[in-house]
């Protein structure tokens, strides 16, 4: 097997033959890939087992017909090329050919490599050696893959081009990284025990542990914190196969989303797994609340905050950075309906099960709390049970969210669903 190592070798030739070396001086095996598009002076003297022109012939064009797009169309040459890598990257994976990866990139290089790098599964070994992933502009755009993925990324502070000391101790540290990653065969075994995905938040701390601690001896559980990035890697780990059952504690990124706040996970928060055949336990902790920080945007005619009113509402300020509103009854209303209707197209309703804690739905809205509202947890309760579809069991539970008799609830429902397999 082999180490993949990717980039425009036709502007990148000096470190990308660097760390080819690096990587053979360790007893590793190189796999040269180009990604050239014509924007280099250097013609390469390596010997490269994928061509450009082959990464291009994957995506159904030429590379001439790429490197004529570059003036103009410099966003479909950079689409083809990235079409054709990842389809590449997942032939070589699929015959494992590869056990790991790293790539080196500028802009445009790091452009066509996100999807190939977001596309392999979790614990494989995956490096990106780029010059712009730090970079503020991009930092959404670098979200949706670095975000939901364990891609290990080194930021060069310098341009990769020609060599110098820092471009040898780069290539030092990427070689020795990726090296070190594939070297580590124990970390690959299989877990002892089967795996369980947890989503929870401060909010609701002291009842995931207790649900850790019921499920410890028989499930290794793996918490995920739900702040829209950590539900979106929940559930892309979920889609690989690697949970038994998924406990969303915190599902709220989906009324986030509805609203506008800033845990906000998506059109598909709760829609993503419908077709899976695994327990499904969620709870409304979060649903009774927007994250709305900072504190600033209040006086800043913050779209939020104006067309919501949340400085009308019962706010928790716990610093500048971090508000929550109170969501309002019409609000929790609506909340209720748009669950029922996505829980709804799951294809094993069986295996739905929604518990809801009549007492408090997090720490800060139970009785005394900041953002204590029955009557529009009522009114959730009531939409919800309304809506969802009689297949799919509603629990209520005389209890608050984060007590030990509410995650025995929690652990109950899931072995009653564990049981219908």
């Amino acid at each position: 097997m082999a180490i993949a190592i990717i980039g425009m070798f036709d502007e990148r030739e000096d470190i990308l033959r660097l760390i080819k070396e690096k990587i053979e001086e360790k007893g590793q095996t190189p796999l040269l890939i180009d990604i050239s598009i014509g924007t280099g002076g250097i013609k390469t003297s390596l010997h490269l087992d994928v061509t450009n022109e082959e990464i291009a012939s994957q995506a159904g064009a030429t590379i001439e017909e790429v490197r004529s797009m570059v003036q103009k169309e410099r966003d479909k040459a950079v689409s083809i090329m990235g079409s054709g890598l990842l389809k590449k990257v997942k032939e070589l994976y699929e015959k494992g050919t590869i056990e790991g990866l790293v790539v080196v990139a500028g802009m445009t290089g790091t452009f066509i490599s996100l999807e190939t790098l977001r596309s392999l599964p979790f614990g494989f070994p995956k490096v990106l050696v780029s010059s712009v992933a730090s970079m503020p502009a991009y930092a959404t755009k670098f979200s949706e893959y670095f975000g939901v993925n364990d891609v290990f990324v080194m930021n060069t502070v310098v341009d990769t081009v020609g060599m110098n000391h820092l471009i040898r101790m780069l290539a030092t540290n990427a070689a020795s990284a990726i090296c070190g990653m594939v070297e580590a065969k124990s970390l690959k075994s299989k877990p002892e025990k089967k795996m369980l995905a947890l989503t929870e938040f401060g909010f609701c701390e002291k009842g995931a542990y207790y649900v850790r601690e019921l499920l410890k001896e028989k499930f290794e559980c793996v918490s995920f914190h739900a702040v829209g990035l950590g539900d979106k890697a929940a559930v892309n780990l979920a889609k690989q196969g690697t949970f038994s059952a998924f406990l969303d504690m915190v599902p709220a990124g989906f009324s986030e989303y509805l609203f506008g706040g800033n845990r906000a996970a998506g059109p598909d928060r709760l829609r993503s797994l419908e077709t899976l055949k695994i327990p499904y336990i969620l709870t409304p902790c979060g649903f009774d609340m927007i994250s709305c920080g900072p504190y600033e945007r209040k006086d800043k005619n913050d779209p939020l905050w104006v067309t919501r009113k949340l400085s009308e509402r019962k706010l928790f300020i716990q610093d500048a950075m971090r508000v929550q509103a109170r969501t309002s009854k019409e609000e929790m209303e609506e909340i209720g309906y748009k669950v029922a209707e996505e829980l709804n197209r799951y294809k094993y309703k069986e295996m739905v099960k929604f518990l809801i804690p009549k007492k408090g739905f997090s720490s800060i809205s139970v009785e005394g709390g900041p953002l204590y509202d029955p009557e529009s947890d009522e009114a959730f309760i009531k939409s919800l049970k309304k809506h969802i579809d009689p297949g799919i069991k509603v629990y209520e539970v005389e209890t608050h969210i984060n007590t030990m008799e509410f995650a025995q609830a929690m652990v109950k429902a899931l072995f009653d669903a564990l049981g219908d397999l």
